[in-house]
């Protein structure tokens, strides 16, 4: 069977790995990457949940990913007056031997992209893909340099902005802004608790801050607006001018601020209402390009796809019913995800009384059932066939 995956990021590096690791004997996978360096100096830093870290077990490069990021067992929750709303374990329960792991993306993506070419899957770099068609058996990439390549299956992982999305169904609902930007940079503040995921709800959005190891302090000011700003033009200086006024009350996000050395890219926040097809009999979405979720869960989740997806194809010789079976089997917890998802943006974007009202009701809530309302999230294995 040949597959050929769109996108050498998280999603599609997580895929080529499972489908030569767990996919059918006679699989090959080609990785298409539109930029020349998947792995690299992209994007600000992304959690891994235990759901996802056990992906990543049985995956076999779980030791790698925890070598290359920080294990933060815990997460505290703090109200725009410095008051703490909640500490309960980061993305796992109290008992779960997996921490979560915080890692920049592009050190993720580098450690799936060498454990897939590792495991015989090959990656194309600088090649865009433009276009679709199917056969009675079999499908055909059109990619911008004029090259064509026809496989069996077309898996997309390109993400949000999914070109695969829309060749599979020309309706499919497009991204919009979700009423928050993010300001993200690195700091030196030696002050900071390690092992910690700091979350402060503040009067405009949320803010984000965590010891790295080395000193450093990684952050990011998830700053809600009605209106979409124009990075055009922006400097450094001016986003941090932005962000520290957004947070000024707030002593230890301001003191975090102060201190940063570097920023990334600020970042546009974007939603997809619900995606109905996911698949059709050769092209399947996974991970943003089919469910953009959000809340801490988007590598977690594209790595259960992946992991799901590969299991199917080996299970199911037919490529229509396995790809059916994936989305019967996928589609129910992602639904579930996307409300929590939507809440989560919802919590961020509070005006002052609403926020008053959140942390009375976190500060009742957050301790005695957090555990508990997760369990659904943080206990799930790994669907896999062996």
């Amino acid at each position: 069977m040949r597959v050929i995956v769109i996108g050498g990021g998280v999603g599609g590096a997580a895929a080529a790995l499972a489908l030569r690791r767990l996919g059918p004997d006679d699989i090959e996978a080609t990785v298409y990457e539109a930029h020349a360096d998947p792995g690299g100096d992209v994007g600000s830093f992304v959690s891994l949940a235990s759901n996802g870290l056990r992906g990543l077990d049985v995956l076999g490069c779980l030791a790698e990913v925890q070598a290359r990021g920080t294990a933060i067992p815990r997460q505290r929750m703090w109200s725009s007056s410095g008051r703490l709303l909640g500490d309960v374990p980061r993305g796992r329960r109290g008992s779960d031997p997996l921490h979560s792991v915080t890692l920049m993306r592009g050190r993720l993506v580098d450690a799936l992209c060498t454990a897939a070419t590792d495991a015989g899957a090959a990656i194309v770099t600088g090649r865009r893909v433009t276009g679709l068609s199917e056969t009675g058996d079999g499908v055909t990439a059109y990619f911008d340099n004029g090259d064509q390549v026809t496989a069996d299956l077309v898996v997309a992982g390109d993400g949000i902005w999914s070109t695969v999305r829309a060749a599979l169904d020309p309706a499919a609902p497009r991204p919009e802004y979700a009423g928050l930007y993010a300001v993200s940079g690195v700091s030196r503040v030696p002050s900071v608790d390690p092992g910690v995921f700091n979350m402060t709800f503040a009067r405009n959005g949320a803010f984000i801050h965590l010891a790295a190891g080395d000193g450093e302090v990684w952050w990011s000011a998830q700053i809600a607006d009605p209106a979409e700003p124009d990075r055009t033009g922006v400097t450094d200086a001016e986003w941090l001018r932005r962000t520290a006024d957004l947070y000024r009350h707030e002593s230890v996000p301001s003191a975090v601020i102060a201190a940063t050395t570097r920023l990334h890219p600020t970042v546009i926040m974007h939603a997809v209402d619900p995606v109905p097809t996911w698949h059709n009999d050769r092209i399947v979405l996974i991970g943003d390009a089919a469910h953009p979720v959000g809340a801490g869960q988007g590598a977690s989740m594209v790595i259960e796809d992946a992991l799901t997806l590969a299991a199917t194809l080996r299970t199911t010789p037919a490529i229509p019913d396995a790809l059916a079976a994936y989305d019967a089997r996928r589609r129910p917890r992602i639904t579930k995800l996307l409300g929590a998802a939507d809440d989560n943006r919802d919590a961020k974007k509070a005006g002052p009384v609403k926020r008053s009202l959140q942390a009375a009701v976190m500060r009742v809530f957050v301790p005695p059932f957090y555990e508990k309302a997760t369990a659904w999230l943080y206990d799930h294995d790994p669907w896999v066939l062996t």
